[in-house]
């Protein structure tokens, strides 16, 4: 029943067996799978498709890294640091962030949309009922949607601005204001240690600017404690202010129009721009909830099949849920909601038992996350604090990444650690955490082994190619022993 992309903007009403209010990489994996098994979907997006991933977030930031984080691996090589003669060139930086981000145009994404079979709407979804949806256009006009089976709400998260006095009138930035600067700041203050904290005063320091971040219980909470140890360490020798312990208690611009933050230890900030990273809201405030009986602005409480409870035909797909506010775990939870969509519908088997086709069993436990700090943050499942505080009898296992001849080939000056989480009784793997450079690729392997829950003894046989960083995995099973394994 698809007439193409952009077809229904004049009409008065539509009808389908799916509306996803969202465009982003979420809802067009729901949209793409729930078309794949042979329902009709149309998609609401007030901003750009592709969403906050491809335009504010993950792309774009990753862009801004990369570039210095070649350089310092050329540096730390003895022969390749020779050849090493310029500085970073922060013009070239910035042109390949617009490269990929297509500069901020998404007809791209839009001819994908078509494709795949999947009418789009333009403008802002509300909704109004049991399976009804309103847009509204940027010149005011209006189409009503109405859905046979299911409305998918994947509308993401924003950044939060705390309730801090004066925050709001000096401008701060959000990550979105970051990741598409123009012109780089001589200084920048970032409120905030968690991922978009770190990862943003990385790419400043590499892009010029004077960075202090503020973060009252230190960096990267919730990881392995040694994860931000290692970071703030990294950040400091290269000129990084990490101030910790304070809460940034209040804000204003002097006469020169530099932000100033007050400090509940007394001492004060100055920089040319604030960055807010301190958390995130859900996109539901303007949504329509109060006709559902649903609070304005919460997050959206669902089941393993990202059904919102108390619905048979509601769905909250990815940040919007609370579960894992990560692109490709909010990726993970559309293929499943696309598939079980589908199967209802047709009146199909709905496999959500654990690990089934169509529940979002990994959001619990096995949620990989990459932080490309300096050096990278790679982990996955539980740390060693939520571990013991689920009762499990574990064994923690430490290993210096240094010491690793994979490591020694890599880089010069390597820094790192790899820690595993072994389960005793069940003698398996519930979580891993490795800091180090080029970190990242070596995550996949151990989210398969906590996803598989692969007996530790048939690890073993996993015989890790030599000299790779790799060969950590047989040093952390050495660590525990055959005999305990």
């Amino acid at each position: 029943m698809s007439e193409g992309v952009g077809s229904v903007s004049g009409m008065s009403e539509r009808e389908y067996d799916l509306i996803v209010i969202g465009a982003g990489p979420v809802g067009e994996n729901v949209a793409d799978y729930a078309t794949q098994a042979g329902l009709t979907a149309v998609i609401v997006e007030s901003e750009l498709v592709g969403g906050e991933c491809s335009y504010w977030a993950c792309m774009p930031s990753k862009a801004l890294l990369r570039s210095a984080a070649a350089l310092r691996a050329a540096r730390d090589v003895d022969g390749a640091k020779q050849a090493v003669t310029g500085e970073l060139d922060i013009a070239a930086v910035l042109r390949r962030r617009d490269t990929m981000t297509s500069n901020y145009d998404d007809s791209g994404q839009v001819q994908w949309l078509q494709s795949a079979g999947i009418d789009l709407v333009r403008g802002h979804g509300t909704l109004t009922g049991e399976k009804a949806v309103r847009v509204t256009a940027a010149d005011g006009t209006t189409t009503d949607l109405a859905a046979r089976h299911a409305v998918a709400v994947c509308t993401g998260s924003a950044a939060l601005l705390p309730d801090i006095p004066g925050l709001a009138d000096i401008s701060p930035w959000t990550s979105r204001e970051a990741t598409a600067v123009e012109q780089i700041p001589a200084s920048i203050a970032i409120v905030g240690g968690g991922v978009v904290g770190a990862e943003m005063a990385t790419a400043f320091q590499s892009l010029g600017s004077q960075v202090t971040i503020i973060a009252r219980s230190g960096l990267l909470g919730g990881n392995e404690p040694f994860a931000g140890e290692l970071v703030t360490a990294s950040l400091r020798d290269r000129g990084v202010t990490v101030k910790t312990g304070a809460d940034t208690t209040a804000a204003h611009r002097d006469d020169e129009g530099r932000a100033v933050l007050e400090l509940s230890d007394g001492t004060t900030v100055v920089a040319d721009e604030v960055l807010v990273a301190v958390g995130r809201t859900p996109r539901t405030h303007d949504l329509g909830l109060g006709a559902l009986g649903l609070g304005a602005g919460d997050w959206l409480d669902v089941d393993d099949t990202l059904l919102v409870r108390g619905f048979d035909w509601l769905y909250a797909v990815g940040d919007v849920n609370h579960r894992a506010l990560l692109t490709h775990q909010g990726k993970y939870q559309a293929r499943a909601a696309g598939g079980v969509i589908a199967a209802r519908a047709r009146g199909g088997e709905v496999d959500d038992a654990p690990w089934g086709a169509h529940a979002a069993t990994a959001d619990h436990g096995a949620v990989p996350q990459v932080t490309f700090t300096d050096p990278e943050v790679a982990s996955v499942g539980l740390t060693a604090q939520k571990a013991e505080e689920q009762g499990m009898n574990v064994k923690v296992l430490d290993y210096d990444l240094a010491s690793i001849a994979g490591s020694s080939e890599q880089s010069d000056a390597y820094v790192g650690k790899a820690r595993a989480i072994v389960d005793l009784d069940r003698g398996v793997l519930v979580g891993a955490t490795f800091v180090g450079p080029d970190i990242a690729e070596l995550l996949h392997s151990a989210t398969i082994a906590v996803v598989g829950e692969v007996p530790v003894k048939r690890l073993w046989h996993a015989v890790p190619s030599y000299p790779t960083v790799s060969e950590v995995w047989l040093r952390l099973l050495e660590t525990l022993g055959r005999d305990s394994a």
